[in-house]
């Protein structure tokens, strides 16, 4: 699309943008009142999340919204660990008060990083139902003890030290729970059926966090594609679970853009890789939507490497010929823009620049790191465009976080 096809496309938007106040736990919290959605599912540990799950439904010792938060330590700690997390976990809880077990609404993870802490919460469920299946999970997932509770050191010594792999016991431990489902479920109630399905699940991580840790360190499979098949796969146990009373479960998931938009309308399913979003389109059809959210300039918090400390970061203006670029022309601060709208939907199906900004973002190398051609309408099926962002603030702020971005008068072309 030339530059004078883009500035008469942004003539067109301006007529189709709704105008829009909020972000995205306002937009959250509107979509659970008003469109009757159960759940929010996000890109980050089950564990960790469902501290937070118990919380918001009343059922932890936590005193409040950070500490249910204090399981996030696993980079990046930001991500979840930050004051509007914490606005909505109070929303969450005091919205739940008021509802039965069955009408409350749950907080829940979709990744599989968390290898140790999943194998512990396992244990440490079995050990309140059945101290002797407790001990046979501890024998089989001693076999991932070589690398001192450090996932990747267990791909490594695999691969590279001739450790053996663990994943039949991974498989067994999985498989027992799933058998014995009915037989564990002694107590009764929701409650009780949570946790079971809380642990079933946490053993699903264990199995198939082993499979990626290997993946990383081998050359055959893909390891994106391993993540996000576990994050979709997950996503639908935990619809079927929740429609188990017959309630409509309707999910909010929150993920980065590059997890959301359908990875076939980029340049990445050149590479062979596929996405949670576009997943969910071939599992759920027309009852699923995509929404992206995209920026031209403002300010990020993310690393400069993985592992690294957060950095308050100022984000660059979108390149000229982008789909930020284009949605910058539109000149209203913030919208929602509806891609099927059939007056511009096939224009916006043409490949375009879009920029892609996760947990890393290293502006000095932004066009090759950040950014890759998508069809946009293909990609989304909507959008919320928010022209100058700003950055999260984490509860945990670092040396780097506090002596980050510029002021707003330091020159945006440096």
């Amino acid at each position: 699309m030339s530059i004078v096809d883009q500035e008469a496309l942004a003539k067109e938007i301006v007529q189709l943008a709704y105008p829009l106040r909020g972000e995205r736990a306002e937009i959250t919290q509107r979509l659970i009142e008003e469109k009757g959605f159960s759940a929010i599912a996000v890109e980050a540990d089950w564990p960790d999340a469902y501290r937070v799950n118990r919380y918001v439904r009343g059922l932890s010792a936590d005193r409040n919204a950070v500490d249910s938060l204090d399981d996030f330590q696993r980079f990046p700690v930001w991500m979840w660990r930050n004051h509007e997390i914490v606005r909505l976990v109070d929303w969450l809880r005091t919205y739940n008060r008021a509802r039965s077990e069955a009408e409350q609404i749950g907080f829940y993870g979709l990744d599989l990083y968390s290898l140790y802490n999943s194998i512990s919460s396992v244990v440490a469920y079995l050990e309140t139902v059945d101290s002797e299946a407790a001990q046979r999970a501890r024998e089989r997932y001693a076999c991932f003890d070589h690398a001192t509770g450090e996932a990747q050191q267990y791909g490594y010594n695999v691969l590279f030290r001739s450790h053996p792999n663990c994943e039949q016991e991974a498989i067994q431990q999985l498989q027992e729970l799933r058998a014995r489902r009915s037989e564990l479920l002694q107590a009764t109630g929701l409650v009780a059926i949570d946790e079971q399905f809380a642990a079933e699940q946490n053993a699903v991580v264990v199995q198939n966090a082993e499979a990626y840790y290997r993946a990383m360190f081998g050359r055959t499979e893909n390891t994106w594609n391993l993540r996000d098949q576990h994050m979709s796969d997950t996503l639908d146990a935990l619809r079927r679970h929740l429609g188990r009373s017959g309630r409509s479960a309707k999910i909010v998931v929150w993920a980065h853009n590059s997890h959301i938009g359908d990875a076939s309308a980029t340049d990445r399913s050149q590479r062979g890789e596929h996405n949670l979003g576009q997943l969910s389109r071939q599992r759920y059809g027309e009852d699923c939507r995509l929404i992206g959210f995209t920026t031209y300039s403002g300010t990020v918090t993310a690393a400069s490497n993985w592992d690294s400390p957060a950095e308050h970061k100022r984000v660059r203006p979108a390149l000229r010929g982008s789909c930020e670029d284009l949605l910058h022309a539109v000149a209203i601060p913030e919208f929602f823009l509806d891609l099927q709208h059939e007056s511009i939907v096939e224009r916006l199906r043409q490949s375009m620049l879009q920029r892609f900004i996760g947990v890393i973002y290293l502006p000095q190398t932004e066009r090759q790191s950040h950014y890759y051609y998508a069809r946009l309408a293909d990609q989304y099926d909507a959008l919320f465009h928010f022209d100058h962002s700003r950055a999260l603030e984490p509860l945990d702020r670092t040396a780097e976080w506090k002596l980050g971005a510029m002021p707003e008068t330091y020159p945006s072309g440096l």
